[in-house]
């Protein structure tokens, strides 16, 4: 998500903030409306990085290569939250518990995978990066295992995962969740309420929140603070400066909703209709949100000193692409989406799932068809 949001979970996070007219990385020192995320260094992420395809050239042709130029990888397994990381992505499989990296035109690597129980909503939801990734290539995930709920930490390149939050309540639905930094030595978690409405207003469970967790180690018990209570099915985190967004489905709407550096919570926007809300991501443009059941992108429109969204957000590449979950920005500008047309209720075609590559929609109404 990311979580899924994605996410959530976007290498602005481990340093950076960006500023938006509508929703971006906010910095009210800024003596703009809009500010660049910074970014780590390509080479300290990976030495061998792919560089970027020519999308001028002529596309290869053959099994998974999709003709669509937008299209980074094809052929996933149930793709979930996903990180971009300049150029290529880490994104998670929910249903294999594979951790691969994708590139454009290029065949994607497993470089970790995480036992998952897959049932109903479940699996691997969510990925983030460790905030000294380039020193560490450790990757927290959101993964439901036979028992429960839970983050895990496991190295890029292997090893078995280490337990960092366990026994989060599991059900037959809800259990998706979503990971994110909002400080080097502070993850939010975001949970489902394991389809128990009533979890996620007790103070008791860990079910149905947005928990704050502090210094997170990999005992399986790190101590969590309850930020937000009353979460349903869980859409991802984005982050945009001091400000935390979140996304989550209820029975009666679906909702986004902020929360301030003071920690009061307020819903910026419900969509009776129940789209599906899904991945985020802060872009300049505003905050892109995956609808999985509408199957396109939404562009929400926060005001810049507000951050209130007072216009519907608008819709973009419906049908296109088919049921999108996760969502990421990237550092060119562009927000990168996975599909999850192999979940119930999607309708596979033989190329997915997928990690497409959306340029960025104008948040005033113009954008990708």
């Amino acid at each position: 998500m990311r979580s899924v949001g994605a996410r959530r979970v976007t290498v602005g996070l481990v340093l950076g903030a960006l500023v938006l007219s509508g929703c971006a990385r906010f910095d009210d020192s800024a003596s703009s409306p809009f500010t660049q995320e910074p970014t780590l260094d390509a080479a300290e992420l990976e030495p061998t990085k792919p560089k970027p395809s020519d999308e001028s050239t002529t596309r290869p042709s053959g099994p998974c290569i999709d003709p669509d130029p937008a299209v980074v990888v094809s052929c996933l397994d149930t793709a979930g939250g996903l990180v971009e990381m300049g150029g290529y992505a880490l994104v998670a499989e929910r249903r294999t518990g594979r951790i691969l990296h994708v590139a454009p035109e290029q065949q994607p690597v497993e470089v970790a995978r995480v036992d998952v129980d897959p049932a109903g909503d479940g699996g691997l939801s969510d990925i983030a990066i460790s905030p000294t990734y380039p020193e560490d290539g450790l990757i927290y995930a959101y993964v439901t295992t036979a028992s429960d709920n839970r983050v895990v930490r496991v190295a890029e390149g292997g090893g078995p995962p280490k337990p960092v939050l366990t026994g989060i309540p599991k059900g037959t639905t809800g259990n998706r969740g979503a990971i994110d930094w909002s400080k080097p030595d502070q993850m939010l978690v975001l949970t489902g309420d394991a389809g128990d409405p009533a979890a996620a207003s007790d103070p008791a469970s860990t079910a149905g929140k947005l928990l704050r967790v502090n210094n997170p180690t990999s005992n399986g018990n790190a101590p969590t603070e309850v930020a937000v209570s009353g979460i349903g099915s869980v859409g991802d985190i984005c982050l945009g400066g001091d400000q935390i967004w979140i996304t989550d489905r209820t029975p009666a709407m679906d909702r986004l909703q902020r929360i301030g550096p003071d920690g009061v919570v307020t819903t910026a926007w419900t969509w009776p209709d129940r789209p599906g809300v899904a991945g985020c991501a802060v872009t300049p443009e505003g905050l892109a949100i995956s609808l999985t059941d509408a199957k396109a992108l939404a562009m929400a429109s926060p005001d810049p000193q507000t951050y209130a969204v007072t216009a519907p957000p608008s819709v973009f590449l419906a049908n296109k692409y088919g049921r999108l979950l996760g969502a990421t920005p990237a550092m060119d500008g562009t927000i990168w989406v996975s599909t999850s047309n192999k979940s119930d209720g999607g309708q596979p075609t033989p190329n997915d799932d997928r990690v497409v590559r959306i340029p960025p929609p104008s948040a005033g109404g113009g954008g990708p068809d």
